[in-house]
């Protein structure tokens, strides 16, 4: 598999993947994987497809949490994180690495917002315990069938 179909089959893992795997560090050094939304998910997430419109190349990846979650410390300790996605059915996952950021943007709070989250975040999408978690990728591991690959995607 070259390049571009590499990069094609981790778009549509994010376009598909249910859930994604996001580790973090704790503060002993150890990681904490936990499964969270796939915001990129287009079935399950259609609304958000024209956020991640023009996000092809970078493979950005958001979530939505709560701010006083055991992430959140962890990542304000220490920004490395992996996302996993996985198709097990069809023999392939990828693993996105690098530095992911706290978001605090209001609009995109807004934008991403969807009906029932209240039951997360019960003032709204405005909630001071509702953050936004943006990671742009620097590396990407995984296989597909029988072979493994690694991407570098930039800094």
């Amino acid at each position: 598999m070259d390049e571009p179909e590499i990069r094609e089959m981790c778009l549509n893992l994010l376009d598909t993947g249910w859930p994604a795997y996001l580790t973090t560090i704790d503060d002993g050094g150890f990681p904490q994987t936990r499964a969270m939304f796939n915001l990129r998910n287009k079935e399950r997430f259609p609304k958000l497809i024209p956020i991640f419109d023009g996000h092809s190349s970078d493979f950005m990846i958001l979530f939505s949490t709560n701010t006083s979650s055991t992430k959140v410390r962890d990542i304000r300790r220490n920004g490395a994180v992996s996302v996993y996605y996985c198709n097990p059915e069809n023999w392939c996952g990828v693993m996105f690495g690098g530095n992911i950021e706290i978001v605090q943007d209001s609009e995109l709070k807004k934008a991403i917002w969807h009906e029932g989250w209240e039951r997360y975040y019960a003032g709204g999408y405005d909630d001071p315990d509702h953050t936004l978690l943006r990671l742009i990728p620097t590396t990407a591991r995984g296989w597909t069938g029988s072979s493994t690959f690694k991407i570098d995607l930039g800094d």
